[in-house]
């Protein structure tokens, strides 16, 4: 983590960005096979496009989609983000009657420099990096790794905060995304194959496909893999259901939020390749809230689970809206993102802000102001 470089009333964090672009084809086997990286004669994969806002159509994804080619672009970074922080404004509102402000945390896919600063702009965690919002409450949203450049050292933050968080009588919680299925998967099953609904898959191409990184997977311990595995797949909190995914198929893993939590835990415990894969494949499913149908479709979940909006992460809003940077870099504006996306006839709120392709890492204290 960047330290603070001043010593006086500002403290300025400065994080250089590497281009982090995930390869657009992998070793195979089934009918996304490809032999051959794209250019060199290869005959294109069929299957999910690579531009789902264009390409995929309104609604979720079809029921026999499986993501065994690369699910969004992961556009070029080589920006250097400066960000300034006052140490003399950075403590979060706290509550002396009941508890703290409520904030969520859209996905981060391993862009620890932007986390901690979009942390800090909220006035969660002070110059050095620690929780000081007192009673506090803090939900991040899943998708920690993949991607970016610090997956881990994202799990090693959103860990210790947890720890300083309750210490301090607030909290600091995650959601299981479908990132986190897809890195357990790959250490615990490798290239095992399993059945996609496709041919034949296995969750390490899958892995290197979305964005994999060979230092998450190399700096991965127990403790990392046992926390991921015991994460919740979806909470309400003062009427917010918040979930990863932007999804129905919660709703094939139980009627109320408990039987969702705990099928999908014991899922997991039964290290069963192929029911993990279609965990991962259904978590991995978008847009059921953005098009026509979209407000029913969280209707049904508010009624299933309750509460009375959902915020979710997983697809970029960038996505949603249909405005994509180019994947080149060449534009070098990036999707232009200021916060959450309320959509749905105002019953859905999304978080994902598109980092990975140059948006902004959103942070945003809830309830919102409409």
């Amino acid at each position: 983590m960047t330290q603070g470089a001043g010593q006086g009333p500002e403290v300025v964090r400065t994080a250089t960005l590497r281009d982090f672009r995930v390869p657009a084809y992998v070793h195979e086997t089934g009918p996304y096979a490809q032999s051959t990286p794209p250019g060199e004669g290869a005959r294109p994969a069929e299957g999910p496009a690579e531009h789902p806002s264009a390409d995929y159509g309104s609604g979720d994804y079809a029921e026999e989609y499986t993501p065994t080619q690369r699910d969004l672009p992961v556009i070029n970074r080589g920006d250097t983000l400066q960000v300034a922080v006052d140490p003399a404004a950075v403590a979060a509102p706290q509550s002396a009657d009941g508890p703290g402000p409520l904030y969520v945390v859209g996905d981060v896919h391993g862009y620890l420099d932007q986390l901690v600063a979009a942390l800090q702009e909220q006035g969660l965690i002070d110059a050095a990096g620690n929780w000081s919002a007192g009673t506090a409450r803090l939900w991040f949203l899943g998708d920690f790794t993949d991607r970016g450049p610090d997956g881990i050292g994202v799990i090693d933050l959103v860990m210790r905060l947890s720890a300083e968080a309750a210490a301090a009588g607030g909290y600091c919680k995650a959601l299981m995304g479908n990132h986190e299925l897809l890195l357990l998967g790959a250490r615990r099953f490798g290239d095992t194959p399993v059945n996609s609904g496709a041919g034949t898959a296995t969750f390490q191409a899958a892995w290197l496909l979305n964005g994999g990184q060979k230092t998450d997977m190399d700096r991965l311990q127990d403790h990392h893999l046992q926390w991921m595995a015991r994460l919740d797949a979806m909470e309400q909190v003062d009427g917010h259901l918040l979930v990863h995914s932007d999804t129905t198929a919660y709703l094939d893993y139980g009627d109320s939020i408990e039987a969702v939590n705990d099928t999908v835990r014991e899922t997991l415990t039964r290290n069963d390749a192929d029911e993990c894969w279609d965990l991962f494949r259904k978590f991995t499913k978008r847009f059921a809230f953005r098009d026509d149908g979209g407000a029913e479709a969280v209707r049904e979940l508010l009624s299933a689970y309750g509460g009375t909006r959902i915020v979710h992460g997983h697809s970029p809003i960038p996505y949603l809206l249909g405005e994509v940077g180019s994947e080149d870099g060449e534009d070098g504006a990036g999707p232009a993102v200021e916060g959450p996306h309320l959509y749905a006839d105002g019953l859905a709120i999304a978080m994902d802000g598109g980092v990975t392709m140059a948006g902004k890492l959103l942070v945003q204290q809830l309830p919102l102001d409409s």
